[in-house]
């Protein structure tokens, strides 16, 4: 197994490898990504609670349409 280490950012999900080790590597590689920002750990409803979205012409529903069966 050959193993490469390096530094680069992610351009539109892409990850340039650098031009000195492609000849190196085959069509099939392994990657294992090593991210120093952290993952946030809040969930989805707890972002929008922070960050709610704004939809054009919503009308919340009102009192009678939540319970009525």
């Amino acid at each position: 197994m050959y193993a490469v280490e390096f530094q680069t950012t992610i351009t539109n999900g892409t990850i340039q490898i650098p031009e000195a080790y492609r000849p190196q590597l085959s069509k099939v590689i392994r990657v294992i990504i090593l991210s120093e920002s952290p993952v946030p750990t809040e969930n989805m409803i707890a972002q929008l609670l922070a960050n709610p979205r704004h939809v054009p012409n919503f009308s919340p529903l009102t009192r009678e349409e939540i319970y009525e069966r």
